[in-house]
């Protein structure tokens, strides 16, 4: 063998120090991801629907929510409901799902539930199984667990869900993700003041018979264990927009998508002055299934009422494509997502399951990618 001479050796030293530091002091890219259940294409993209709008069925006070909602051009309308969605993500992401341009996102299973729509949105994997909203125990492996397995993540994967059948969705007796969803109170071994403070809201608020959380709570307790916790996955899913849409309240169903759009406004604030998270977080945002498309038929979804399967996808953050508004012909299902989150952070997600093919247009993988050992 060749022998170094003290030049060579100092040129090796010199040569492959700097790789060796960089490769340290990089870290494996975050991602959030956020839900609002139910919520329908027609209003990210169209805003106000004026047939319900009008509605006084549907509407209480239909002068005051025209004020607040309507504007005769819809490029204005929709930022009155959703801001942070048309003024930011917009201008620096990319939207998907404007069907009357034949840019379609949609779900993939056939029963356009929540339990359904989750799963697949989680697995990656539209289980005809999966049908009803019941207290069952997933079978199917989440990506949320999935990615929770792996060297560069273990221990820092969390999930806040203002349902509390997320505890079942996510198979909390075998997983090993942080979870706090519904009523149920905040749990680890360092709460903050203002961990304990919802608690004491939540235990004032509990009635075991809703399932759906506030989601200012939701939201607020996902954010303090942003800042206290830093997980470097994070799901935060929303509620509101569903329940009002079931009872039929237009009014609560519009506010709570410009309380959503809010939220997303306050953490792509705080992902932008910490850190911990600053160009390396990407964030997704989504929904479980759509709604009926008519003007008396959006208060629900199931397999008969046309318009349950129609989505909408946003994404924002230093690895996925800047494209704006999509206006072209193009078909995404909800289930490729799951392997689209984990060729991001640069992972192959394979289960005990089907996982569909990843968007590969939705991310641009880059010399700055971690690479994370394939499974």
């Amino acid at each position: 063998m060749k022998h170094f001479t003290l030049r060579n050796s100092i040129l090796f030293i010199l040569f492959f120090f700097p790789f060796s530091l960089f490769a340290q002091s990089t870290t494996a890219p975050n991602i959030i991801i956020v839900t609002t259940d139910g919520f329908r294409w027609k209003e990210v993209f169209e805003g106000a629907d004026p047939s319900i709008l009008n509605n006084s069925k549907y509407v209480k006070d239909t002068a005051l929510l025209r004020q607040l909602f309507w504007n005769d051009n819809e490029t204005e309308r929709r930022k009155l409901l959703m801001p942070f969605v048309w003024n930011v993500i917009e201008k620096q992401g990319a939207i998907y799902g404007n069907r009357n341009f034949g840019n379609e996102v949609s779900i993939s299973n056939p029963y356009k539930f929540s339990y359904a729509g989750y799963n697949e949105l989680f697995t990656g994997y539209a289980d005809r199984a999966v049908i009803a909203n019941k207290e069952r125990y997933n079978q199917n492996q989440t990506i949320l667990d999935f990615i929770n397995e792996q060297p560069a993540y273990k221990g820092n994967v969390a999930a806040f869900t203002s349902w509390k059948l997320f505890k079942y969705i996510f198979n909390k007796p075998s997983s090993q993700l942080f979870l706090n969803s519904g009523y149920h109170p905040i749990q680890h071994d360092s709460l903050t003041i203002t961990e304990n403070l919802i608690n004491g809201i939540q235990r004032d608020l509990f009635d075991s018979v809703i399932s759906t959380r506030n989601d200012m709570l939701t939201f607020l307790a996902a954010k303090e264990y942003m800042k206290s916790h830093h997980p470097k996955v994070l799901y935060i899913g929303f509620g509101e927009t569903d329940e009002y849409a079931h009872h039929g309240n237009y009014d609560g169903y519009l506010q709570s998508a410009v309380a959503v759009d809010n939220y997303l406004s306050q953490l792509w604030y705080l992902v932008n002055s910490d850190p911990f998270y600053k160009n390396n977080t990407n964030l997704i945002v989504t929904t479980d299934h759509g709604r009926g498309d008519g003007k008396n038929s959006w208060t629900r979804h199931d397999m008969f009422t046309k318009g349950s399967s129609n989505t909408w996808l946003l994404t924002l953050g230093p690895q996925f494509t800047k494209q704006g508004e999509l206006k072209s012909k193009e078909a995404i299902n909800t289930e490729q997502i799951p392997q689209t989150i984990a060729r991001l952070l640069g992972l192959n997600f394979i289960s005990n399951h089907p996982v569909s093919e990843p968007v590969y247009s939705l991310y641009q993988p880059t010399i700055d990618n971690i690479p994370v050992t394939l499974r």
